[in-house]
């Protein structure tokens, strides 16, 4: 069983001079979510080990999903389920133990069954450009196993405008 056939083209996502996400900013949805580098999450070289990130910014894309609605007990209620299918991630500088972190993560564009995220790592105190960065591609899956629709609480959670359903309206 083939889960994305209808998959698009890859394309592929350069760091460059975007704006870092600003939980200020009134226009945007950000969602942060807060760390502290451990020591047993460390590599041989005293810095936090790039793996870890990965788990970072998994927790705090659920932690965007509780906070604009959706908690974990809504997707096992509704059969629901959130494919990651794609993650770029770009490591700008170390960070060491002990180093608070905020992870901001925002959607950036949402589709009918996937999503765009974007993430960044910034340490407390640091400088203003983040530590880390990713660009994360979901895909919803529903009860079936298959891409579905993602239901328009989320979407509006998420700070965007309920998608139109085919043939409705013009």
């Amino acid at each position: 069983m083939r889960v994305f056939a209808a998959w698009p083209a890859p394309y592929y996502w350069r760091p460059g001079p975007a704006r870092n996400l600003d939980p200020s900013d009134p226009m945007a949805r950000t969602f942060v979510s807060r760390f502290r580098a451990r020591s047993y999450e460390l590599d041989a070289l005293g810095h936090l080990n790039h793996a870890v990130f990965l788990n970072y910014f998994e927790h705090a894309r659920f932690d965007a999903l509780e906070k604009a609605g959706l908690p974990p007990s809504e997707f096992g209620r509704d059969g629901w389920v959130v494919y990651v299918v794609r993650v770029e991630m770009e490591y700008r500088r170390e960070v060491r133990l002990g180093e608070k972190l905020e992870v901001r993560t925002e959607v950036e564009e949402i589709r009918n069954a996937s999503m765009t995220i974007r993430q960044q790592a910034f340490t407390e105190g640091g400088p203003d450009a983040p530590a880390v960065e990713a660009r994360v591609v979901a895909v919803w899956i529903g009860r079936d196993g298959r891409p579905a629709r993602i239901p328009d609480h989320v979407r509006g959670g998420l700070g965007f405008e309920p998608r139109p359903r085919p043939g409705a309206g013009a």
